[in-house]
């Protein structure tokens, strides 16, 4: 059977298109991929902190009634900000796991009143499920208690998408990361990344 050249230089054509379709396509990708890498790394490489209404911690799992080690760093960074004077207020974030009888905000609640930290001092916010929700309450809170600057602390890859989600709810915030005591392996540095890059492009997508 002879294919008519008009028929061939069609199909050259189309191919040539799709491959350039997907050309572009992966270009946008990895350039995006580029600039959200780029933008956590800028926040988890600085620290905003500076006098404040409101130091507010993002929560991380607990274990029975105990903060994790991850929590526990973040509360411990909260404290030391405190302890500088840089605001009058802890806010905990977090709330429960199915099952669980504790939540992240209050268990970094009663870690705080451990370490001195007075009870008319902290707010604990125990409903939220995600980060995005947090930063909801967190407006919440900030609006009823008249507070205008807050301190945000997290992991440090953690704050792009935080000071992202809180600027879209109205509030002014300052990142601060909390100190990591060890060096961590390129498999968890890996996959706390790609979490991040992921839920952040699932945000902007409103895939979630």
């Amino acid at each position: 059977m002879i294919v008519p050249d008009t028929n061939l230089r069609q199909r050259s054509a189309g191919g040539s298109l799709l491959r350039r379709v997907i050309v572009l396509v992966l270009i946008i990708v990895v350039g995006w991929i580029a600039w959200v890498y780029g933008q956590i790394r800028y926040y988890a490489d600085r620290d905003e902190a500076s006098a404040a209404d409101a130091i507010a911690v993002f929560g991380a799992a607990e274990y029975d009634g105990r903060p994790s080690p991850v929590l526990r760093a973040r509360l411990d960074h909260a404290l030391e900000l405190y302890g500088r004077e840089l605001a009058p207020l802890i806010i905990t974030l977090g709330g429960s796991d199915v099952g669980d009888q504790h939540s992240e905000g209050s268990v970094g609640h009663d870690y705080l009143l451990a370490h001195g930290v007075p009870e008319t001092a902290i707010i604990a916010e125990t409903q939220s499920e995600n980060t995005e929700e947090s930063a909801a309450r967190l407006a919440r809170i900030a609006r009823a208690n008249h507070l205008n600057r807050v301190i945000v602390v997290s992991d440090g890859t953690h704050l792009f998408r935080i000071h992202a989600l809180c600027e879209k709810v109205g509030l002014t915030v300052y990142t601060s990361p909390r100190a990591v005591a060890r060096s961590i392996g390129w498999q968890d540095s890996f996959s706390r990344m790609a979490h991040e890059i992921i839920s952040y492009t699932a945000w902007r997508l409103h895939l979630h």
